[in-house]
């Protein structure tokens, strides 16, 4: 084997060193500037996506919070309608049941004077009924029949007792 041979050893390490020079240079000047233009261009590009979702952020969250007020606000406006509806509501109701009282009061006070003014004419005709009822039996009783002022006073007398 020519690569053991002591004698053969001093152009091999030239040629090694030449070799290693060569590529040695080849990577500094070449391969090397490439590759860190590369790792550049995609270190501005994740800066560029990094500010740019820290600004898509920023923007979602005053989104959020504009959005939360906005419900707030609308919440507040809808329990102030509710609030307006149910006193008018309310208001509403209250006169109406005011007028229905009174309209049920005056038909009550109506009614009891009817009521009141047929009990008068019922009595008036019970009196007398009675009274020709009382006389009747009187006169069947013993024969003479009293007087419309003894049979008032005899009617009244029962009717109190």
């Amino acid at each position: 084997m020519p690569q053991l041979n002591p004698l053969d050893w001093a152009p091999q390490v030239i040629w090694l060193l030449i070799t290693f020079g060569v590529l040695y240079l080849l990577m500094v000047w070449v391969a090397i500037p490439r590759i860190g233009t590369v790792i550049d261009k995609r270190a501005a590009r994740i800066a560029g996506d990094l500010e740019a979702a820290e600004k898509n952020k920023r923007e979602t969250e005053e989104a959020i919070a504009a959005y939360e007020q906005a419900l707030a606000e609308a919440k507040q406006k809808a329990h102030a309608i509710v609030e307006e509806g149910r006193a008018k509501l309310k208001a509403e109701t209250d006169a109406e049941r005011a007028k229905l009282d009174k309209q049920l009061a005056d038909k009550t006070a109506e009614a009891a004077a009817r009521i009141e003014k047929a009990k008068d004419s019922a009595m008036k005709d019970v009196n007398a009924v009675a009274a020709e009822a009382a006389a009747d039996i009187v006169k069947q009783l013993i024969g003479v029949a009293p007087s419309k002022a003894e049979l008032d006073k005899a009617v009244t007398a029962a009717r109190k007792a």
